[in-house]
């Protein structure tokens, strides 16, 4: 069997999910991009051309300035937080003793819940008049009021820091937790002989292993959390005062809340820029870090 016949029979299989993702991705892509370039309405005709207005307007207004910040913010401290805690657990869960394999299953349940669910949830132990965080605080006396935590600017971002990373932290564990077990268990052992410390052990034996690993779990994490948008959209909506209002949020308001189809779709697609930038640069550094390792 020649290889074009065999060339043009994987093409014939794939055409049914080309044409899908030509349906489903493609022609929705376009016409984000041809709206972007117009002002139209959500309701209404299609608007006049006016070229690249909408970016120009969108990149110089304070809103999205401030507003990219704010995510930024988020999606630095809540990944930095998850990776930090993924490989403490999964360093804990790679342990021997009793009750690791309940601990193991137990620890995906957040990140099995849904997202919506997760946030009210959180929602509901941050409520200021019943909630159990307050309760708890107020009970051991670190506090003497309950606290609106999703109502304070000073306090909200935070909140929705903590919410988000018990959620994901899980899924950075069972990454590192899988990249463990290739780890040469003789390697560990030697280095303990020679005298190396649980600090040395990890960063010139262990950390190795779980470079590679990371490094995916990473680009998912920064990507989900610069484009998160449910979970603050459950829990406070963008408020209080626009302090927790992300990208996402910011282009849903922008294109439904304002029905500024036009400008909306230049956002999402500055959005995306910005995301596919990420995702570049993390390739780039996996590469160098693989080249470097080698």
């Amino acid at each position: 069997m020649s290889s074009t016949w065999l060339t043009t029979r994987a093409w014939l299989l794939m055409l049914p999910l080309l044409a899908v993702m030509i349906a489903v991705i493609g022609w929705p892509m376009v016409d984000t991009v041809r709206l972007s370039f117009t002002d139209a309405k959500l309701v209404g005709t299609g608007g006049q051309f006016v070229g690249l207005d909408n970016y120009a307007r969108m990149l110089a207004s304070s809103t999205f300035q401030r507003t990219l910040l704010t995510t930024a913010w988020f999606a630095i401290v809540s990944v930095a937080a998850e990776m930090v805690l993924g490989v403490l657990a999964a360093l804990l869960l790679d342990q021997r003793f009793y009750g690791r394999t309940f601990l193991r299953a137990l620890m995906i349940l957040p990140w099995a819940l849904p997202t919506i669910v997760n946030a009210t949830l959180w929602r509901l132990i941050y409520n200021p008049e019943y909630g159990a965080l307050n309760a708890a605080l107020t009970q051991t006396g670190i506090l003497a009021d309950y606290r609106s935590w999703l109502g304070e600017p000073g306090t909200a971002m935070t909140a929705l820091i903590v919410a988000d990373c018990w959620k994901n932290f899980p899924l950075v564990a069972l990454i590192a937790l899988a990249a463990l077990q290739a780890v040469p268990k003789d390697i560990v052992s030697a280095a303990l002989i020679d005298g190396a410390g649980a600090w040395k052990r990890f960063r010139f034996v262990i950390l190795p292993y779980l470079a590679g690993p990371l490094m995916v779990a990473l680009v998912l994490r920064t990507i989900e959390a610069f484009k998160v948008f449910d979970i603050i959209w459950v829990m406070t909506r963008g408020g209080p005062a626009n302090s927790t209002r992300t990208l996402s949020i910011l282009v849903y308001q922008e294109a439904f809340s304002f029905q500024r189809a036009g400008s909306g779709a230049s956002l999402a697609l500055i959005v995306t820029f910005i995301v596919t930038l990420l995702a570049l640069a993390y390739g780039a550094l996996a590469r160098r870090t693989a080249g470097s390792a080698a």
